[in-house]
């Protein structure tokens, strides 16, 4: 089996365990989770709230003002939802967790209106 055949199996997966949420949900996740453990210094595990707020960042940087309306559309309307993924991740073997991560480290990290709506850096260079 292919690593692509792999990716493909484990997508098809998740989408049957939790159908409101499109593949590139999945892959959109684990490259915020790349992202930000890139950024540390050592690179070390992360909670929660930094994967939705790298999750945040990300989206902005590749989506801009279209941001929210991406992360909607794969099904992503707050953070609770990257938590989803996180563990559905976690139960398919793809990341593994840490005794103290829990779904509670996703809740209201932040508002989706309020980051991709008003709080939206026009003008700013990211």
């Amino acid at each position: 089996m292919t690593e692509l055949q792999f990716a493909d199996e484990i997508l098809g997966r998740l989408q049957e365990r939790d159908p409101r949420f499109h593949a590139k949900a999945y892959l959109f996740v684990l490259s915020a989770l790349q992202s930000v453990v890139n950024e540390l210094q050592p690179p070390r595990h992360i909670s929660g709230s930094e994967l939705a707020l790298g999750v945040r960042d990300l989206a902005l940087d590749r989506f801009g003002p279209l941001a929210r309306t991406v992360l909607e559309h794969w099904g992503i309307h707050a953070t609770d939802d990257v938590g989803r993924i996180v563990f559905a991740l976690v139960e398919c073997g793809v990341l593994v967790k840490q005794d103290e991560d829990r779904m509670e480290d996703f809740r209201d990290v932040f508002d989706f209106e309020e980051a991709f709506d008003r709080g939206y850096p026009w003008g700013v260079s990211h």
